[in-house]
């Protein structure tokens, strides 16, 4: 038997559902596109509450900047994308400016590619090395909304390797993020190359902090 706690959380679970349906410009989700919607949504809320607490974010850092809830584009399936790494045969070491100036090496490792609106892009995955001599893999990149709803330098996706050379990734554009220096100047941060400019207006992920 449910309880009145029960048939509220279902009430307001429905409601929200609703109000997604109800922004999404007529757009018509199936159970399980809801369900990711959802899913996106929640975590957005928790990096919310990270940026806001968290005694390593860049609002408890730097003092100076007031912390308000990041701002977003709804979530949309139709920005969810799928592609085979593929890597490039010599893996070319290039360099990458951050926005204080400095130079940084990055390997330009391979790439990803998708369609969208019947055309075809591919971005750079690149792969840098932590100070304490760790790999990692990420994707930079540009589009028709940087700086304009997006924030000037571009945006992130992070990108986490398979040994599995088949292995089949999800590019979620709806997962891009802004680095830190978008919020505080304290930071520096890598700026995307030219060739890893999208010549398409990606309206998924992050907006623009300030």
């Amino acid at each position: 038997m449910q309880t009145r706690n029960d048939k509220l959380k279902k009430y307001f679970f429905i409601i929200f559902l609703s109000s997604i349906l109800l922004s999404s410009c007529g757009k018509k989700y199936t159970p399980e596109q809801l369900t990711y919607i959802h899913g996106i949504e929640k975590l957005r809320q928790e990096k919310d509450n990270y940026m806001k607490n968290a005694p390593d974010s860049p609002f408890q850092r730097d003092k100076n900047v007031k912390f308000h809830p990041l701002n977003y584009y709804p979530v949309d399936p139709d920005y969810v994308f799928h592609s085979k790494l593929f890597r490039y045969d010599k893996k070319d070491t290039v360099s990458v400016f951050g926005t204080k100036g400095e130079e940084r090496k990055i390997v330009r490792f391979g790439y990803v590619a998708f369609n969208m609106n019947h055309n075809s892009y591919k971005l750079n995955v690149y792969q840098g090395t932590t100070k304490d001599g760790m790999s990692y893999y990420t994707i930079w990149f540009t589009d028709k909304t940087t700086g304009d709803e997006t924030y000037g330098v571009g945006r992130y996706l992070d990108f986490d390797l398979s040994r599995d050379t088949n292995y089949i990734y999800t590019i979620d554009f709806n997962m891009a993020y802004n680095p830190y220096c978008s919020y505080t100047p304290m930071y520096s941060c890598a700026i995307p190359r030219k060739e890893d400019h999208v010549d398409a207006a990606i309206k998924a992920g992050e907006k623009k902090f300030h």
